[in-house]
């Protein structure tokens, strides 16, 4: 059934009150939008819309959503029309586009590609097209032939494609069952240590200097070392070199998830060694903190930025066995942070004592009991009282400034 409503009879403000009391479920449905459009440019005009106060227009607005079920923003942008140009009309004609470089066919001839080659990579898939074309003369690809690698992915992300092809699968990620991905737990004990490397810079492509650094957790016993390159030729004889200098048992080794770490050789290493290795965790960034920390107070303070070049690797190696690790050792203080919890429970680190790692292996309960065999409380003692920390630290910047003359000599 069809109902015509005629509102004509409705000439005021307080017309629409009493309707709008009585017409709570009343609205122009069915009724073309064009005919929606007229039928408000006409009530905004009968009912002097632009000049009633504000009060009366909120009824006038509230009369129009009512019967035309449009949202407020709609019917808003409909009343700004009639107050600009006079009228509202629908939009007619098609909206202006830019030409589409590839078109429908060329997204189908992509799928098709990557459904006979198994969906290869962006430029082993344009490498194709250009051989499609170049080679084989295949003029269906004259398009496709000059298209960027980043489009193609574009492509691969349309509609029309995701219906034509048989694969859609991400790069999927190498899983490496090597250590385990947690943070180690040393409860006060020596032997659970950090590793971490250092690059000295490139320059007209060759590569510097790496420089390996492994702390201890608990003491920050600390002992670092350098190599030409980061491959398991020159890594694994220098981790067994360096592990064999803590004087106290390795029980564990935790780096970050690099693959000169993380590889089978140093695996190999580790459990002959009977050490469990360790790495670290997804967006965790402290789990590896106390190392990369020291790389910056100690490596670079030391060594600068500077490039390095490779071939001075074994020099370098030399000034940290005979010179540095010893001074960092026994006549280099450093701070132990201490949790202290205020009254509202937030955790704050102090640091309120400051010792060298030697003083502190010395602090701990039966601290002797924690040494490699072949390694005594003397013969550390000794080698702690050999030189005063002025004296070692002179020997140490005289050591250094050797090596550098050697190494600007270049």
């Amino acid at each position: 059934m069809t109902i015509n409503m005629d509102d004509s009879g409705i000439m005021d403000v307080a017309g629409i009150k009493r309707f709008l009391k009585g017409s709570s479920g009343i609205k122009l449905k069915g009724v073309a939008q064009k005919e929606k459009y007229r039928w408000i440019a006409e009530v905004v005009g009968r009912f002097a819309y632009f000049e009633l106060r504000k009060k009366d227009k909120s009824v006038v607005k509230k009369y129009l959503l009512r019967m035309t079920g449009f949202s407020d923003a709609q019917t808003t942008r409909l009343i700004a029309k009639k107050r600009n140009y006079g009228d509202i009309c629908l939009r007619t004609g098609s909206r202006h586009c830019f030409a589409r470089t590839y078109t429908k066919p060329d997204i189908e001839l992509l799928a098709e590609t990557d459904n006979l080659h198994e969906r290869l990579s962006g430029p082993a898939t344009k490498k194709l097209f250009q051989r499609a074309y170049e080679v084989y003369g295949d003029i269906r690809f004259v398009r496709l032939k000059g298209i960027s690698v980043a489009h193609l992915y574009n492509l691969r992300g349309s509609k029309p494609y995701k219906l034509r092809c048989l694969i859609i699968s991400k790069t999927r990620p190498v899983k490496v069952n090597i250590g385990l991905r947690c943070k180690p737990q040393p409860r006060g004990r020596p032997g659970y240590l950090r590793v971490d490397t250092v690059h000295q810079g490139d320059r007209d492509k060759a590569k510097g200097v790496y420089h390996i650094n492994i702390i201890d957790e608990v003491t920050q016993w600390e002992i670092i070392g350098a190599v030409e390159g980061i491959s398991e030729q020159f890594l694994e004889p220098l981790l067994e070199a360096l592990l064999a200098l803590f004087p106290f048992a390795i029980l564990g080794f935790h780096s970050d998830n690099g693959s000169e770490y993380v590889n089978d050789r140093v695996a190999i290493l580790l459990n002959k060694l009977l050490v469990e290795q360790t790495k670290s965790r997804a967006r965790r960034t402290n789990d590896n903190a106390l190392v990369e920390g020291k790389n910056g107070s100690i490596i670079r303070k030391q060594m600068g930025y500077a490039h390095i070049p490779c071939r001075y690797a074994a020099q370098v190696n030399a000034f940290y066995q005979e010179h540095l690790n010893e001074h960092l050792n026994f006549h280099r203080p450093c701070g132990f942070a201490t949790t202290e919890v205020d009254k509202r429970g937030k955790e704050k680190k102090v640091y309120k004592t400051w010792q060298t790692p030697y003083e502190r292996l010395k602090s701990l309960k039966d601290w002797e009991e924690y040494l490699k065999p072949g390694v005594t409380a003397e013969s550390l003692k000794a080698t702690a009282m050999r030189r005063s920390d002025h004296d070692y630290a002179r020997l140490m910047r005289e050591a250094r400034n050797k090596l550098f003359v050697v190494i600007c000599r270049r």
